[in-house]
């Protein structure tokens, strides 16, 4: 096994087990929607569906990318498969990295055949993705059967790990580069610190397909690093644990700044799901519960938190008056002041700091 691999596993194992969830919150307990005591609709009626990437998924779920590389990942990715296939979610596969070193690792990603109508996505970190060829790159993508490309931006964490990326260079001109040249879709995958106005407008205007915010107040990578390693990883791991913009405030610049966006990080409830949806989220990115569900029961675990959550989710849907996404995307809300706060100010990109191509002198929202 490589020490790519030896890592994930450490790192599966912490996120099960340790403290590894941030202090800082989401602020998605800013929103609140209001009650509709007389929906005049039928449970039965709710449709939660949603149009991803030019596919129809029966609910608006993604269960996010988490692991791969082992064959206990590869266990965890067949019991995730097999319940996103029964309940309509989309599923994100763990990065592909290790296959870059071992090929033959691709068994531990391959869910296709338990299933096979699941929007799939592949998963690559930018840094990987600049120093690798668009034609291998594409290999990784068909080797697992995937719809569209998660590039993963995961900087904080990196910087954190002693045998982290130091040089994040060129990542801009990779991303514009496989938009234009990669037969999938590009999503730009943040890991839990959030995407800025600034961020959302260079990616929009590179032709990035979608994003996911993964905003703070879930699993916090930084301190997942600060719970191994060496005594200066350790220091450094918790200097940066709780950094970055909230899931609630990345949804709403996303939302303002025009490209379609899944809220992730912290998303650990099916209330939290309808909130991010009336903040303008196309989908919900959750994985730690999904995780929690397997090591607790294993596919059983996974099957049976997916039926509550998508119970939930209707029943919610209906206590808002909402027969369908759109009605609930509509539906009146209210914000809390903190989340005022930080989607009140007017961002102003700095003039002279271009980052790659396409990237608009001072954009703001």
């Amino acid at each position: 096994m490589t020490k790519i691999s030896t890592r994930k596993l450490e790192h599966l194992d912490l996120c099960a087990r340790g403290d590894v969830e941030s202090r800082r919150t989401t602020l998605l307990e800013d929103v609140q929607l209001l009650h509709d005591a007389i929906p005049e609709m039928s449970v039965d009626e709710v449709d939660p569906s949603v149009r991803l990437l030019g596919r129809k998924l029966a609910s608006p779920i993604v269960i996010s990318g988490m692991t791969g590389g082992a064959p206990r990942a590869g266990e965890i990715n067949r019991a995730l498969a097999s319940a996103a296939q029964k309940f309509g979610f989309g599923m994100g596969l763990g990065s592909q990295r290790p296959m870059l070193e071992e090929p033959h690792l691709v068994s531990t990603y391959r869910v296709r055949d338990v299933a096979p109508d699941v929007l799939l996505f592949a998963n690559l970190g930018c840094v990987q993705a600049r120093d690798t060829p668009t034609g291998r790159i594409e290999d990784l993508v068909g080797a697992v059967g995937a719809d569209a490309l998660c590039l993963h931006l995961n900087v904080a964490q990196e910087l954190a790990q002693d045998e982290g990326d130091r040089d994040f260079r060129g990542c801009c001109e990779a991303i514009a580069r496989l938009v234009v040249e990669l037969s999938v879709p590009i999503v730009v995958k943040e890991t839990g610190c959030g995407l800025s106005p600034q961020n959302l407008s260079m990616l929009r205007e590179f032709g990035v397909a979608m994003v996911d915010v993964a905003g703070v107040g879930g699993t916090t990578w930084p301190g997942v690093e600060a719970l191994r390693g060496s005594a200066r990883q350790r220091a450094l791991g918790e200097a940066l644990r709780e950094w970055g913009i909230p899931t609630a405030a990345s949804i709403v610049y996303a939302e303002r700044v025009g490209i379609p966006a899944i809220a992730s990080g912290g998303i650990r409830s099916a209330l939290d799901v309808i909130r991010s949806l009336a903040l303008g989220a196309t989908a919900v990115g959750l994985a730690l519960p999904f995780l929690h569900a397997f090591e607790s029961e294993g596919e059983a675990g996974v099957l049976a938190y997916s039926e509550r959550l998508d119970e939930t989710l209707r029943a919610l849907m209906l206590l808002v008056g909402a027969r369908t996404m759109l009605d609930l995307q509509c539906s009146p809300i209210l914000l809390g002041p903190t989340l005022q706060s930080w989607t009140a100010k007017e961002f102003q990109g700095t003039p002279g700091r271009a980052k790659g191509p396409g990237r608009p002198k001072g954009a703001s929202l």
